[in-house]
């Protein structure tokens, strides 16, 4: 029987940062999850060792105690911001080392790069119903020099929204207004080896409409709206955050979704605006915050999204061993 979520991230937070993320989210994970019987655990990738003297029967362990496929599954989406660039090789194989184990993964695999790559995700799902943000890719390399990403922009419009292929929570997005500006963030980026995406601006009353999908069902949707003197919507930016009815266009595409990503768990985000819907991105691991803390209702709305989140977990964690519901 499941007993614990491993989650796997980066032990490689400030001090501040981790007690920001644990306000935000982490304490409500680990809250209900315990009202579910569970645990909810932050797992660094090299807390992992595995005993695979006998391979048929590998015996793994998390900070020197054993874990099995019956009372554990590990929740494996990459992080990869710059200062988790040490751990970016040891998740990905790590994801490949559980999986041959034997261990349930809510988020498969062969997903992990797909989702964490912006382009990989927009060619992925390029034959969705809503269709995704037209998008130029270039990896600041050492032979940015040569300007022969300029190809690739031959038909970008501007300004243009620039962000970095893989980074998570909003950081490092700008505005290029011509190809001055794509190189000058180019060169930037050469600095970290980053790879950057480069996508229409849709202006600043765009508003990003996320749906939480549970077990193949738009279960809540989260509408993010700009704050006052931000170019994009989110959380990072002063974003104002609030749950609203499905819209009716985005109802359409939830068969497709569900087809496409077979997980208990996953969020879409779409971008409105102000006429029409774009796909902008797809997140397996898509945190889950709570837009107004001081509002009873809110959040049990939040709370219902982890709870079932979780539920749906146990529910595949049970069919992955064969068990009946």
């Amino acid at each position: 029987m499941l007993q614990r979520m491993l989650w796997i991230f980066p032990d490689r937070e400030s001090t501040r940062t981790a007690a920001q993320w644990n306000a935000a989210f982490w304490s409500t994970y680990q809250e209900v999850a315990a009202e579910l019987g569970l645990t909810w655990e932050r797992t660094a990738p090299e807390a992992v060792t595995v005993d695979a003297v006998d391979p048929r029967s590998p015996r793994v362990y998390v900070d020197g105690r054993q874990v099995t496929p019956e009372d554990t599954l590990f929740v494996t989406s990459p992080y990869t911001l710059p200062y988790q660039a040490a751990d970016t090789f040891n998740q990905f194989t790590l994801y490949a080392v559980l999986e041959q184990a034997g261990f349930y993964l809510p988020h498969p695999p062969w997903l992990a790069a797909l989702g964490n790559d912006k382009m990989a995700t927009l060619l992925f799902l390029r034959d969705a119903p809503i269709p995704p943000i037209p998008t130029v890719r270039i990896s600041a390399g050492r032979d940015l020099l040569y300007d022969e990403f300029l190809t690739a922009c031959e038909h970008l419009t501007y300004p243009a929204i620039v962000k970095p292929a893989g980074w998570a929570a909003s950081r490092g997005i700008n505005l290029a207004h011509d190809a001055h500006d794509v190189r000058g963030l180019l060169s930037l980026a050469q600095g970290g080896d980053t790879t950057l995406v480069f996508q229409p601006y849709l202006g600043r009353a765009t508003r990003d409409y996320r749906i939480h999908m549970v077990d193949g069902k738009p279960h809540t949707t989260l509408v993010r709206i700009p704050g006052d003197g931000a170019r994009y919507p989110q959380y990072s930016t002063g974003a104002k955050l609030h749950y609203t009815e499905l819209p009716a266009e985005l109802a359409g595409t939830v068969d497709y979704f569900t087809k496409k990503l077979p997980m208990p768990y996953f969020c879409v985000d779409f971008l409105h605006d102000g006429e029409r819907f774009w796909l902008s991105e797809v997140e397996p691991d898509g945190a889950i915050m709570c837009p107004d803390r001081g509002d009873p209702e809110v959040v049990r709305q939040n709370r219902a999204i982890v709870r079932d989140r979780f539920l749906a977990y146990r529910d595949w964690h049970t069919r992955f061993l064969g068990g009946a519901l």
